[in-house]
């Protein structure tokens, strides 16, 4: 979002150079400021990093991810070298800073599934109350874990010393002054930016199109579970010996990671619509709803692969193997109960970005309207 919105005569009149320059600019500044507040937190927190990132590290991944977004959505109107090196190093920055926070986040979740798994409180007692292997397992996620996340940190700590960093911050200054747009930029607003946001819609609708949601009809997904067992009647090799019942766990994974792997598409495709929206001066709450419900999603699934790893750690006993196995499916629930709140939602907004502009810009473009849904 900008820091004051234009009037609705200067938006009519206004480049999408102008608009662009304008948002790049806000968000630069954002960068700068939010950086040397995110350095000194990482150093100031050797190895104990929050599961919700500190104001400064959470500022910066804010303007990071919005210009890496607008550079991507309205990239047609930069210089094509400069946006994609741009676009390369925003995404270094961003990968880096949400290490650390991944792994505590991770910890905090696995660590509580496990206390409610094996919990007695008055609303029930956990499938895994008083089960020998529920200790062992939890200290086994807190050691990994915790050893992960010292070495992100460091990892983390030494890349923001970098010269790639500095590099990067000159290259965020520069843009405050003057951003390198192509001729095309000189066109009106409406006429050059509304194309490529809709283009933005258009990937997001073609990629939920394409995913299972039929199967995520149901709450938490049940059926999804087992699609990695028996195989159903009508298949020619029904009645045989089932090879799934001896799957490999490199297989086991390689299914899973495949299954997961359009969602995770789905969640970069909703973040770019929501900024392409915040630049055209659109609501976007609804797509903040989807947003939230795709992170849920990203980080039971990176759960589940961790209790899966977990659980084939080297000489622990069959208890804790199970209980880690129990965990894993736990997680896997959640994340079949993310896609079932995904279809709840995505049926009711519009399927383009024509059904968000039926309501102009309050007061200009980059300030957002009250939210509506189809």
């Amino acid at each position: 979002m900008t820091d004051a919105p234009m009037t609705a005569q200067a938006a009519s009149a206004a480049s999408a150079g102008d608009i662009l320059s304008r948002q790049l600019t806000a968000q630069a500044g954002a960068f700068l400021r939010a950086l040397p507040l995110a350095v000194g937190e990482v150093g100031a927190r050797p190895g104990s990093a929050a599961a919700v990132p500190s104001s400064g590290t959470a500022d910066l991944l804010r303007a990071v991810r919005r210009i890496g977004g607008l550079l991507h959505t309205f990239g047609a109107v930069f210089e094509p070298g400069w946006a994609q090196e741009s676009r390369t190093e925003l995404r270094w920055l961003l990968n880096l800073l949400a290490l650390e926070p991944g792994y505590v986040r991770r910890s905090v979740r696995l660590l509580g599934a496990v206390d409610s798994l094996s919990g007695t409180d008055p609303e029930g007692t956990g499938m895994l109350a008083g089960h020998a292997g529920a200790p062992k397992a939890r200290a086994l996620l807190d050691r990994q874990l915790t050893l992960a996340r010292t070495r992100a940190h460091s990892t983390v700590l030494q890349e923001l010393r970098s010269a790639r960093l500095h590099a990067l911050a000159d290259r965020m200054t520069l843009l405050v002054g003057e951003a390198p747009l192509l001729e095309t930029a000189g066109g009106r607003a409406s006429a050059v930016l509304l194309p490529q946001a809709a283009a933005a819609f258009t990937a997001l609708s073609a990629s939920a199109q394409q995913l299972p949601l039929q199967r995520a009809a149901t709450p938490y997904g049940g059926d999804g579970l087992r699609r990695l067992g028996p195989l159903p009647p009508s298949s020619p090799a029904y009645g045989q010996a089932v090879p799934s019942a001896r799957v490999a766990p490199a297989d086991a994974d390689a299914a899973l990671a495949a299954d997961d792997a359009p969602w995770s598409r789905l969640r970069i495709l909703v973040k770019r619509a929501r900024y392409a929206l915040e630049v055209c001066g659109r609501p976007s709450s609804e797509l903040d709803e989807l947003d939230a419900v795709l992170d849920r999603h990203q980080e039971a699934a990176d759960a589940a692969v961790t209790a899966a790893t977990a659980a084939r750690t080297p000489r622990i006993t069959p208890a804790t193997a199970y209980v880690l196995g129990v965990v894993h499916a736990d997680q896997r629930l959640e994340v079949e109960a993310a896609r079932y709140a995904f279809g709840r939602r995505w049926t009711d907004l519009p399927p383009g970005l024509d059904g968000w502009l039926e309501i102009p810009p309050a007061e200009g473009w980059g300030d957002s309207p009250a939210s509506r849904t189809a």
